[in-house]
């Protein structure tokens, strides 16, 4: 009752300055658009009568630190003791305000809490520290320092004053000389160029484990048969030529020939060859088969051909019993606890999981980390892309890739580990983390275009109308097309959103979210896909979810995750049905890749063909393999011709007899279809022989 008649009678001036000892302890962590970290601690020691705050500011690489201490000062005493709270609030990070526990009837108040911010680079960032009183009816506010963090140097040593208010000489109730409150605090800052303490990982380089699964790998490859067949002499490591398998979708048709390819690749030894393996759609099925067996690609390979035919070739109706829908229902309502979204293609994903399956298949990504840790097996990468709503897939999108270790989008270079993708990150870190999604989910998602497929008319309806100005004069660097916008009319729009409404998408919490990458971001010549993504506005960081379909709904290949220039791919694998539109993709998007171009002259397409680009080294050689049949009509193995009786084996109609929507095959078609791809290696072991020993020499020639 004492101190609260006490103030009661000073004037306000006064009751701002009153003082009191006080002791406090706080660190902040701030994140900067340069991946920068700034760790801040900070004291407040006292506040007394006439002492000068003095501080020290020194940077060290990669260590920033301020000191800022009060020359000696008597405390003073006042007629009751103080029930003080210190609140932070950094405006610019966050609209809260971080509040420190109360430490009772104390003069000497000790809170040792730590608090962590982030904030943006391009504005102006100030602290304020401000120190309360609680009280029973009101909480009094005695000062607030606010501090400006961008006036912390680096590399120097310079001293600081911090003064509240200036001095007051009031004269009440016998209060004698009050002079200005200083506030002396220590703050020790300490500044990081890598992203310590988060747990988005943000840069185009590698992750630690696959750089160390390329080193062993290079190990394995460099002494593989396959290579003394096609070179003279001993490889060095920088030598071994990077070879990538490279898939297209086409659900179950791409599932089985991928099959085929592989025994023909493990026939010839180059399964050992082969450093990295994608896949979208179908072929993601294969591989996350595949990779359940940790040493898949040292066993023969028949065993698993044959245990896929039987579910291929087995009855679908069962999937949809009342046990199996039930099932469903079951597995959708734990996905939902489990603080995942649900959609139709976590559906899919169920029935992918039955119809390749005797049961329910616990298998996550990650747990393929087992079947790559010693490099045994090529990495697996499967991709899918990134769209949003209202958005048509040709207007947005961007390339995810999922490998055993993380999951990312390439444009960012925003990385997370595979066990986290899914769960909650807020400016690149795990808020809430959620179990890891099991892969037939994540097959779902891969290959959802065969499920729902509205890509040709998402391309007709747009929410505008373009016409390209082709420019009069060069272009500036990073000039954006200039469009013709006429703006949709309600029945367009309504119209529009009825065709572009996505219902094959599934969503993950989006792991970028509250970070920031707008902050000349065209600049970047790391940026990739720049010609996708030219408004800052549109960039996903500021969305809650990702929105994930089948790659092929944009373009029918997995090959964005090899034409990183961190992977250094040196031979493509191209196990595809076409070529064209992915080749004028890539030279828009400024990517070293060669022009396929298969002649039109050509009656009928070849099995295979080599590309390159003589001008760009850098290029990979590409490898194209169509699924054609040509020679095997005639052949049952490479120079070994059929009799009368077996012609009947070579007669294989891609175009009709494997539709993309067809999920079910007869066991002869199987068969065949696993025949036909690897017949179509096999037939062209010299020519991949030949690319091969082009890579070797032309990485020496690079190394020159």
């Amino acid at each position: 009752m004492l101190k609260q008649w006490l103030f009661q009678q000073l004037p306000t001036t006064l009751l701002k300055k009153r003082r009191e000892l006080l002791l406090a302890r706080s660190s902040h962590t701030f994140y900067f658009a340069s991946q920068q970290y700034l760790e801040r601690t900070g004291n407040i020691y006292t506040i007394c009568s006439k002492p000068p705050l003095l501080g020290s500011v020194m940077r060290r690489s990669p260590d920033l630190s301020v000191s800022l201490f009060p020359q000696t000062a008597k405390p003073y005493n006042s007629a009751s003791t103080s029930d003080c709270y210190l609140i932070l609030w950094l405006p610019t990070a966050s609209s809260l305000q971080f509040r420190t526990k109360t430490v009772q009837n104390s003069k000497d108040p000790v809170w040792n809490e730590t608090f962590h911010f982030m904030v943006q680079r391009r504005v102006k960032n100030m602290l304020e520290l401000s120190v309360y009183d609680e009280d029973i009816c009101q909480d009094e506010h005695l000062f607030t320092v606010r501090f400006d963090i961008a006036r912390l140097p680096l590399n120097e040593k310079v001293l600081m004053y911090f003064n509240s208010d200036p001095k007051v000489c009031i004269n009440s109730n016998n209060i004698g000389h009050q002079d200005a409150i200083d506030v002396p605090m220590f703050l020790p800052l300490c500044g990081y160029s890598s992203q310590t303490g988060l747990d988005v990982r943000l840069g185009y380089d590698l992750c630690r484990q696959e750089q160390d699964f390329l080193c062993k790998r290079k190990n394995i490859v460099a002494g593989s048969r396959m290579i003394p067949l096609c070179l003279s002499l001993l490889l060095y490591v920088f030598q071994v030529p990077v070879l990538a398998i490279m898939t297209t979708g086409g659900s179950t048709r791409s599932l089985t020939a991928l099959y085929g390819s592989l025994r023909g690749l493990q026939k010839l030894n180059l399964l050992d060859c082969a450093t990295y393996i994608t896949g979208l759609s179908g072929t993601t099925w294969t591989m996350a088969n595949l990779y359940k067996d940790a040493y898949w690609s040292k066993k023969d390979l028949n065993e698993q051909i044959n245990e896929v035919k039987r579910h291929v070739t087995k009855s679908k109706l069962d999937c949809f019993s009342m046990e199996r829908l039930k099932y469903y229902n079951r597995q959708l309502n734990q996905r939902k606890q489990e603080g995942q979204k649900t959609s139709s293609i976590d559906l899919w994903g169920l029935l992918i999981e039955y119809l390749l399956n005797d049961g329910k298949d616990n298998h996550k990504l990650s747990d393929q980390q087992e079947a790559v840790n010693e490099a045994q097996n090529p990495l697996p990468i499967y991709t899918a892309i990134n769209v949003k709503k209202k958005y048509s897939t040709m207007d947005f999108k961007e390339w995810v890739e999922f490998t055993p270790y993380e999951v990312g989008i390439l444009k960012y270079g925003a990385f997370v580990r595979t066990e986290d993708f899914g769960s909650e990150f807020f400016m690149g870190r795990l808020m809430k983390r959620l179990p890891e999604t099991r892969i037939c989910y994540m097959q779902g998602s891969n290959n959802n275009c065969c499920l729902f497929n509205r890509k040709n008319k998402q391309q007709l309806c747009r929410n505008t109308v373009y016409h390209h100005e082709e420019p009069h004069l060069p272009t500036r660097p990073h000039e954006q097309k200039t469009y013709l916008y006429t703006p949709a009319g309600p029945l367009s729009s309504a119209f529009r959103d009825v065709l572009t409404d996505r219902l094959s998408v599934a969503q993950y919490h989006n792991y970028m979210k509250g970070l920031q990458m707008d902050n000349n971001y065209l600049e970047n010549d790391k940026f990739y896909t720049v010609l996708d993504s030219s408004s800052p506005n549109q960039l996903t960081p500021s969305e809650d979810y990702l929105s994930l379909v089948d790659t092929g709904f944009f373009i029918n290949t997995s090959s964005a995750p090899l034409l990183r220039q961190e992977r250094k791919v040196d031979v493509i694998l191209h196990l595809n049905y076409s070529s064209g539109s992915q080749t004028m993709y890539y030279a828009e998007q400024g990517i070293s890749f060669p022009k396929a171009v298969v002649n039109e002259d050509d009656k009928h397409l070849k099995e295979c063909y080599l590309f390159e680009d003589k001008d760009n080294l850098e290029a990979p050689l590409l490898l194209f393999f169509p699924q054609v049949n040509d020679t095997f009509r005639y052949y049952k193995a490479p120079g070994v011709k059929r009799s009368e009786s077996e012609m009947k084996d070579g007669e294989v109609d891609i175009s009709s007899d494997y539709s993309t929507y067809s999920m079910t095959f007869s066991m002869e078609e199987y068969d065949r279809l696993v025949e036909l791809s690897e017949y179509n290696i096999l037939n062209n072991q010299q020519l991949i022989l030949q690319t091969l020993n082009m890579a070797v020499e032309r990485k020496k020639l690079l190394k020159k």
